[in-house]
């Protein structure tokens, strides 16, 4: 494993751990959960879509407890305004100043709750936070914290009062998964264990900021063969020359690719890029991308049909 030396098995097991309370407190989301701790040490943005109720805030503040992350839970409307997302400056008369007072994206983990019910105004605050962890506000930039994350969640586009994320906003989000309902099974074995809300307050962090850096630079460092790298390049490619898809791939999507393909072998142990580490982030990382207004699912029957018809090399 690249760049962790001797600390290797401890890191392993803790991320094992994390791992499994996750699967503790989220029940039957096994696959949507390693996902999202990808997402995580790849240090990217993730958004979910699917309707209330299914899970998606519990996951995103139990890894905010588990990760001892800084969590800041925003709930979008229509009324929020950017500078409620941001902050801004209010006059200090004693001062005869402006201080500057941060919005609660000045976070390490921000949970950004249906965020399609704001405004594209509102939406647009995040482009730069997103993609530079930082933001200008009157002139002045302002860093974001290290780490920085966002978790959005979105409404199934024909809910009612929901407005479309653009393709810029989407593209700024690594990854994408549903939840969907739990099995008959589970929901019985969650209607008699404690609630979530006291799960959640029990949990103990399991990773420091400066631990989970740690991490995350060795994934930086796993190597791209020139073969994995062309494969990614003929998935691009084959978005872009059929009609069958009308939000063709763009480099970022690519490159979103590799850095999540990085997180998964790395999970897997190794310090290199196999095609089928491209074929396991696949399709969480190319529907929001190819599914635009249609939503995710529909972006999932795309990516699937990229997958199967893109050669994988031996």
């Amino acid at each position: 494993m690249v760049g962790l030396g001797k600390n290797k098995s401890v890191v392993t097991s803790q991320i094992e751990q994390l791992i499994k309370v996750l699967n503790d407190v989220v029940l039957d989301k096994e696959n949507e959960i390693k996902l999202t701790v990808v997402c995580i040490l790849a240090q990217g943005h993730l958004l979910i879509e699917d309707v209330p109720g299914v899970g998606k805030t519990t996951l995103v503040l139990s890894i905010g407890k588990l990760l001892g992350l800084d969590t800041k839970r925003i709930q979008f409307t229509v009324d929020l305004l950017p500078a409620d997302i941001l902050g801004g400056n209010i006059y200090n008369p004693k001062k005869q100043e402006f201080d500057f007072f941060k919005g609660p994206l000045f976070s390490e983990l921000v949970l950004a709750d249906e965020l399609n019910r704001a405004s594209p105004r509102t939406q647009s605050a995040l482009l730069q936070a997103m993609e530079e962890g930082e933001v200008s506000i009157d002139g002045v930039t302002y860093r974001l914290p290290e780490p920085f994350m966002v978790i959005a969640t979105q409404n199934p586009h024909h809910n009612m009062g929901t407005f479309q994320l653009p393709e810029s906003q989407l593209d700024r989000f690594l990854m994408s998964l549903e939840l969907k309902y739990a099995s008959q099974k589970t929901e019985v074995e969650i209607f008699q264990n404690p609630d979530r809300k006291v799960v959640i307050k029990g949990l103990n962090a399991l990773f420091d900021k400066n631990s989970l850096s740690e991490v995350q630079k060795s994934i930086e460092k796993v190597k791209v063969s020139k073969i994995v790298a062309e494969y990614v390049g003929r998935l691009l490619e084959r978005s872009r020359t059929s009609a069958e898809y009308a939000n063709a791939l763009s480099t970022r999507a690519g490159l979103a690719l590799v850095k999540a393909a990085k997180a998964w072998a790395f999970l897997s142990g190794r310090d290199f890029l196999k095609p089928e580490d491209i074929q396991s982030i696949l399709i969480p990382v190319l529907a929001h991308r190819l599914g635009g207004f249609d939503g995710i699912r529909k972006g999932k029957e795309l990516a699937n049909a990229i997958k199967s018809q893109t050669e994988v090399p031996i």
